[in-house]
């Protein structure tokens, strides 16, 4: 199986230019711990619940002024939309993340998260479950 069978193609975007509490408010409205940065459909960065609290909240930084593009990670790891589900989990786990941007010539055309290649590919779940268990044990990392 590969990933284009299994992603998520409605992925929530934002512009690089929208402020960080426009983001938020997106984030918070759909109840999602990330958003992908996008510009003119090409993928930009993701902007993370950890890229608030560690380049915003504990820097006392004003969100409603502050734009996205500040405080993105702007390295992301992707894949391609024909990448087999197991190397998308072996990237994932490689990287410490928990979603995967799928780009065609860094288009973005969706996102595989690990709880949708467990449930795609439940041998998958003891190589996956690291990342599940990540944001209890450490800092959570871009994806």
């Amino acid at each position: 199986m590969i990933v284009k069978d299994v992603m998520n193609k409605n992925v929530m975007t934002v512009e690089p230019s929208d402020t960080v509490q426009e983001a938020a408010e997106m984030m918070a409205e759909r109840n999602s711990k990330c958003v992908i940065v996008t510009e003119k459909e090409k993928l930009v960065g993701i902007l993370t619940d950890w890229d608030f609290l560690a380049k915003v909240c504990a820097k006392a930084g004003d969100s409603t002024k502050m734009k996205v593009e500040e405080i993105m990670t702007d390295k992301v790891i992707v894949t391609g939309p024909d990448t087999d589900i197991d190397e998308a989990a072996k990237i994932m786990v490689e990287h410490g993340i928990k979603k995967l941007p799928i780009v065609t010539e860094n288009v973005l055309i969706g996102v595989v998260t690990a709880m949708e290649i467990v449930a795609a590919e439940p041998k998958l779940m003891e190589e996956v479950s690291s990342l599940i268990l990540m944001s209890k044990k450490q800092k959570p990392v871009a994806g």
